[in-house]
């Protein structure tokens, strides 16, 4: 939710006013895909990335508000918890050099924004659950002073009439609570946006949905939370579970919850809007002056503020974005299913392997989509974030797969092919997608490095847990700025 907001009372006015707007914004939205009144010229891509901030102990650095200040760059941004920020990747085509250039981009930003950070004593972390994070951190005075982050957790706890729980079971088993949606402060994110036309977004949505389980099975890189060892990919269940809505009897009775996989496959980007406008009532009902009607008619391009807005409150794990540029209006599905790091070239090396894969996968006579039950790409979703590079998935003619098996048969054949049609440099196809491959052959990716580092030191030295994450984490900041794939990581 990118919209600054103001500090507010809601009234029923305002969520009725809301509601309709919300309508309106909807039959303009059917009426602009039925005129085509969308870019769909060279498409381009983004990468958004979440990073933890810690101090010199590695333990969480309270201080985001002071890091941006220090780091003086307009890219990065504040997140949710005041240990968070986020860099905004400027976008580019994938043509040519394109993801070369995303990579050098994206390290060089990093390199100079850490280096400004260290001069006041934080630094940058790419982990999808930073694991020195502590119930000490947990609590609503650790959120950014930004008003949309109070608002936001308080309509979410308003619309909850309770506490929220968290329970996750893994390797060990965590049980809290929490008065405010901080422990979604905890979920670090890298986030994949591809830009394409309104006529194919159905296809690239059904494609991203279908795959979102092997991207977690290959990329999973957040093992702990609070001190537990819980799923490879804890923030998933993390996420699902700290901005739920809905009370216990709500669960019960099939409420749909706000962060959401979904429930079938689409036709139509329409059909995902208009799902979030029927199913989920408005956490942040504000009412802009924009007539998008009127504007519309006017052959100007609306923004769609109340869209836009409950849009961005609804965590779908494949989001669709209406956006407007320069005047025009575009659409693109937003991957939300990976978590940062571990390094800048193995988020470039998942974001290759997402953006070949789905391209191959759009493009093939026969669909995957028509061939796999929807429930089936949940399942594969859930099973790859408990279990990691170790899963099993169903996938079509083979059944039960191990994840890394149908990663080196089936996939990155099809990934590469992606890639190739997309006119990506051949050379940076293959050093990327080479990593994807050395993943599954070695069966290491964030996720297990983190583990089997915890192990060796707290199983052999017996000592105390959290002086143990803290030593990991000064390794593994080390050996993420050596920029080298986590599956060459030694371990310590």
């Amino acid at each position: 939710m990118g919209q600054e907001v103001d500090r507010r009372v809601f009234t029923r006015e305002d969520r009725t006013l809301f509601r309709a707007k919300v309508r309106e914004c909807l039959d303009v939205f059917a009426r602009m895909l039925r005129e085509s009144r969308f870019d769909a010229e060279n498409p381009c891509t983004g990468i958004e990335i979440e990073f933890n901030l810690v101090d010199d102990h590695s333990d969480p650095a309270l201080r985001n508000l002071e890091t941006l200040e220090a780091i003086a760059d307009p890219d990065f941004q504040t997140e949710l918890g005041q240990f968070n920020i986020e860099i905004n990747v400027p976008p580019r085509g994938l043509q040519g050099d394109g993801l070369a250039a995303f990579e050098e981009g994206i390290r060089a930003t990093l390199n100079s924004a850490d280096a400004r950070a260290g001069e006041i004593g934080t630094h940058l972390v790419m982990v999808g659950v930073l694991p020195t994070v502590g119930p000490g951190h947990m609590t609503a005075e650790t959120l950014s002073s930004n008003p949309r982050y109070e608002l936001l957790s308080d309509q979410i706890l308003a619309a909850r009439g309770e506490d929220i729980q968290l329970d996750i079971s893994g390797p060990e088993r965590l049980s809290v609570t929490s008065d405010s949606i901080i422990p979604e402060a905890a979920c670090t994110s890298t986030q994949l946006h591809m830009q394409v036309s309104p006529d194919d977004f159905a296809a690239y949505w059904n494609a991203s949905q279908a795959i979102a389980g092997v991207q977690l099975a290959v990329g999973a890189n957040s093992p702990f939370l609070l001190g537990k060892e819980l799923w490879r990919e804890t923030r998933i269940a993390l996420f699902e579970q700290a901005t739920d809505t809905r009370s216990e009897e709500l669960k019960v009775q099939g409420v749909r919850p706000r962060v959401w996989f979904g429930e079938r496959w689409i036709n139509s980007i329409f059909d995902l809007f208009e799902e979030n406008a029927r199913y989920f009532p408005a956490l942040l009902p504000i009412v802009e002056d924009e007539d998008p009607r009127a504007v519309l008619d006017r052959g100007e391009t609306p923004a769609l503020s109340e869209l836009r807005l409950h849009n961005g409150t609804i965590y779908r794990w494949n989001r669709p974005v209406y956006d407007v540029v320069d005047g025009s209006a575009h659409v693109r599905v937003e991957n939300r299913v990976l978590p940062a790091g571990p390094t800048v070239v193995d988020t470039m090396a998942n974001a290759a392997f997402y953006f070949g894969l789905v391209r191959a996968l759009v493009h093939d006579e026969r669909p995957l989509w028509s061939q796999m039950s929807f429930s089936a790409a949940e399942e594969n979703f859930h099973v790859a974030a408990r279990e990691g590079i170790d899963a099993s998935l169903y996938w079509p003619s083979l059944g039960s797969v191990p994840a890394t098996e149908l990663v080196l048969r089936r996939l990155l054949p099809l990934a590469h092919r992606g890639l190739e049609t997309a006119e990506v440099d051949p050379a940076t196809r293959n050093r990327l997608l080479g990593i994807i491959e050395q993943r599954c052959l070695t069966g290491r990716n964030g996720a297990t490095w983190l583990t089997g580092a915890f192990h060796q030191r707290f199983d052999n030295d017996s000592g105390d847990r959290w002086v143990t994450l803290r030593s990991v984490m000064d390794t593994y900041r080390e050996l993420m700025h050596s920029n080298e794939p986590v599956h060459t990581w030694p371990l310590p």
